[in-house]
């Protein structure tokens, strides 16, 4: 039975008078929430499984630690690039699903068509600075002049595909600020087995190894765009030709797209800045070290994609309450997405203390490389608890666009807690000291962004 069918059965709520109002409510918050979030799990899904197929592939591949390594390093790159244009999924979510609930759908359009503009723009300025992005990538990163090389040949293919993914980010913050999650479902779902197909054929049928893992990704994506753009016509096309008057470049509209955008490319930029100082560092310790944390990040993000399944249903939910001036029931729909995000963390932290070393043993058959992810493996068992606790909040935050206390907050995380922790550490603990410090990222995160909740009229401890 399909999702879709499956949470239509739970309509039985509504006709039943066994139960009072106020729980009538809550069964409907809950059936709205697993609405969006089962999608959006099943669409995150398949996205760590790419990640898994693309380290497997080069894992089991003659000096693997070189591959991994290479590949680690050109996709960290690519991490500064693309999470610093992530505003353009959740800035446009947050601001969709307000209009959304205040049944704006000329302004649901325009903020899609600002999006757009700015993912063209942005993904063009991409390739045609990719010589300078390229070269400075690879000097702040740390690793053997082999596995940059290689790196290199990955990120000269990889960047073409640069236009379609940023403006994909716009197409699925879009769809499920308009509360469709089954859209971005069918969308990631198709984008990943074809480049899951194409890495298959490139790597093992024309042996194109990283070169091969860029290539896939370029088609898939270009095909992605192509999907988006025959869902929003199918769907959503009566709103092109029932658009009222209105202006894309809106004095008031766009300066406050650009205002929370601002905030949350800042906010990602310390994100990006944490996560590829990580790996920087990583490359410090050697190829092994570095091949090793890169299988352990791969866990990280099997965790993160799927718990943000649930992220991504807050900021649909919270964004059209904001739009609808339902305030009452944010403290209740909080709770809520609190409570599930922490269950699946907790579940990821059981499946990697009974089955983690069996994960790393798939993902690479280097013994230096596993033995290595092994050996920090209990800080990965740990990161779901506290990790996401941080990703529900950053859902919520979204939702609201109260962008400038995710700005400040993630500043805080980062500069107060991450980099100082490092520092502190790192000649006593060496790669556990730069672990140590990704925990105390995640954790400050999570806590600030609860402490700062009321401030943001988020009052979800007045339940």
């Amino acid at each position: 039975m399909s999702p879709k069918s499956l949470l239509a059965r739970n309509d039985f709520f509504h006709s039943n008078s066994f139960l009072a109002p106020n729980d009538l409510a809550l069964a409907t918050m809950n059936r709205e929430i697993l609405r969006l979030a089962i999608p959006n799990i099943l669409s995150n899904l398949s996205v760590p499984l790419l990640g898994l197929v693309d380290t497997a592939l080069m894992g089991h591949q003659e000096d693997a630690s070189l591959y991994l390594g290479a590949v680690g390093i050109a996709t960290a790159i690519f991490n500064v690039l693309y999470w610093s244009f992530a505003f353009l999924r959740m800035g446009t979510t947050g601001l969709t699903a307000q209009a959304f609930g205040q049944q704006k759908e000329t302004e649901a359009l325009f903020v899609l068509g600002r999006g757009i503009l700015v993912a063209l723009v942005g993904g063009v300025l991409l390739i045609a600075l990719q010589v300078p992005i390229e070269w400075a990538g690879m000097q702040v990163m740390e690793g053997s002049e082999e596995a940059k090389e290689i790196g290199r040949g990955y990120f000269y293919v990889r960047i073409f595909a640069a236009p379609a993914t940023l403006a994909l980010y716009v197409f699925y913050g879009w769809f499920l600020g308009m509360q469709n999650a089954v859209i971005p479902m069918i969308l990631s779902i198709a984008i990943n087995i074809v480049n899951i197909g194409g890495n298959f054929l490139f790597v093992y049928g024309l042996d194109m190894k990283a070169e091969g893992i860029a290539l896939s990704t370029v088609i898939a994506q270009y095909v992605g765009v192509a999907l988006a753009l025959v869902f929003f016509m199918r769907k959503y096309g009566h709103l092109l030709r029932q658009r009222k008057a209105g202006n894309l470049l809106e004095a008031k509209e766009l300066r406050r797209f650009v205002l929370v955008n601002r905030d949350i490319f800042i906010r990602t930029a310390c994100l990006v800045f944490a996560f590829t100082y990580f790996t920087s560092r990583s490359g410090s310790f050697g190829d092994e070290i570095l091949a090793a944390n890169m299988l352990l990040i791969q866990l990280l993000h099997l965790m993160s994609y799927i718990t943000d399944g649930i992220a991504y249903a807050a900021e649909s939910l919270v964004g059209r309450y904001q739009g609808e001036a339902k305030a009452g029931k944010m403290p209740q729909l909080i709770r809520r997405i609190l409570g599930m995000g922490v269950g699946f963390g907790l579940l990821f932290s059981l499946l990697y203390l009974v089955a983690g070393e069996s994960i790393l043993g798939l993902l690479s058959d280097e013994p230096q490389v596993v033995s290595d992810a092994i050996e920090y493996l209990p800080w990965m068992i740990l990161m779901p608890i506290w990790g996401t606790f941080a990703f529900m909040w950053d859902g919520i935050y979204i939702g609201a666009t109260a962008s400038v206390t995710m700005r400040n907050t993630m500043i805080i995380a980062t500069f107060a807690f991450f980099l100082p922790t490092w520092l502190l550490t790192q000649e006593s603990l060496g790669n556990d000291g730069l672990w140590l410090s990704m925990t105390m990222f995640m954790i400050a995160r999570g806590v600030a962004l609860a402490i700062m909740a009321r401030k943001n009229s988020l009052g979800w401890k007045s339940v």
